[in-house]
């Protein structure tokens, strides 16, 4: 089943602002030794795709960069031009504004927009859990044992609206706290969110690898819930939760199906390379700087969040009520309109059923 066509919103000032720098970095890393490889590099004879993820040192969005790496998009005829935000919904922005054509975040997003009027779908779904990690603070393991505890605190997340946002708060009012009882801090990923954790502006929060990793390994939090694997999924959630996925507007997609099909093609043989190759594999084809904490931790991280991955890009089955229930629970715009979602309009299976990857 397909969606209908979507309409374009303004984007925001500060998202504007937060876009030129670091696309200017994103696109060094894809263009350069330090992104793509030279295969990756060279320019083919097709379309030029521009994609925005939401966060390209995230191990969680690992395939766009190693997919440019690999010259898997080279091969499948299409030159894609990989753009990074900090949060998935800056990313959403982008791509709802036009100046982009796809976005690599949560594919909880498509069904927030959907309720909103807009139509945005997963094209390839690269996850079957959040792949996310609730740190609390060392200073406050005793304290916060469950999201029962959350009443009082404040809670990084990479964005207010952002997926670690939507998580953190379905696991409060999972168990007992309301979101108006606790405060989401917005305090991106990598070192911005290891600095609120070690001066104390957050009690704890929800980040991916490799934060993950390096916060362990400094001794400055502990794991409160585990969502990098399918079985944390189901304990946390009910269910598995399809995240990260190349979504795109609908529209884009059925006017160009041909180059939908070629970035569909690169993904899929990602994703399957991905399941025959090791963490440290993986890794030594990834940008040097994505290892945050050296070589060893961050082969360490990639292994701990493999788990989430799908080998073939498609949405499982059961995936996206999940979805839909954790956010019916908590988000004004779903809770009690859930019968007005149409989930089948919230992804396809078309173009991941037809790939050659």
């Amino acid at each position: 089943m397909r969606p209908n066509p979507t309409g374009r919103v303004a984007a925001a000032a500060l998202a504007a602002a937060l876009l030129l720098p670091l696309t200017a970095c994103a696109n060094d890393a894809a263009r350069s030794a330090h992104g793509a490889a030279a295969p990756a590099g060279q320019k083919v004879d097709g379309p030029t795709v521009k994609i925005m993820v939401g966060g390209l040192d995230k191990v969680i969005y690992l395939p766009a960069m190693l997919t440019q790496r690999l010259g898997f998009f080279a091969e499948a005829g299409v030159n894609v031009e990989l753009m990074s935000e900090p949060a998935g919904v800056n990313a959403t922005t982008a791509l709802l504004a036009g100046d982009v054509q796809g976005a690599v975040g949560f594919y909880d997003h498509t069904i927030d927009l959907q309720a909103k009027g807009k139509h945005v779908e997963s094209v390839v779904q690269f996850s079957q859990a959040p792949g996310e990690v609730e740190i609390v603070s060392a200073k406050q393991a005793d304290a916060i044992r469950s999201s029962a505890d959350f009443k009082g605190r404040k809670l990084g997340v990479t964005s207010l609206g952002s997926s670690t946002d939507f998580l953190t708060k379905y696991l409060a009012v999972k168990n007992g706290t309301a979101v108006n009882e606790f405060s989401p801090i917005a305090v991106g990923a990598g070192q911005t969110f290891i600095a609120a954790l070690q001066q104390g502006s957050i009690d704890g929060g929800m980040t991916t690898d490799p934060t993950v990793a390096t916060i362990l390994d400094k001794g400055l939090g502990k794991i409160l819930y585990d969502l990098r694997t399918p079985e944390g999924s189901r304990q946390a959630l009910g269910g598995l939760y399809p995240s990260s996925a190349l979504y795109m507007n609908t529209d884009w997609v059925e006017k160009n199906k041909d180059t939908t099909q070629k970035l569909a093609n690169a993904f899929v043989k990602t994703l399957k390379w991905m399941s025959t190759h090791s963490a440290q594999e993986i890794a030594a084809k990834m940008p040097a700087d994505y290892a945050q904490g050296g070589a060893e931790q961050y082969a360490a991280a990639i292994k701990a969040t493999l788990p989430m991955f799908t080998t073939d890009g498609v949405m499982p089955a059961d995936g996206p009520k999940t979805v839909l229930a954790v956010l019916a629970a908590f988000h004004p715009d779903v809770k009690g309109k859930e019968g007005n979602i149409d989930l089948a309009r919230t992804y396809t299976t078309e173009f991941v059923g037809k790939a050659t990857g």
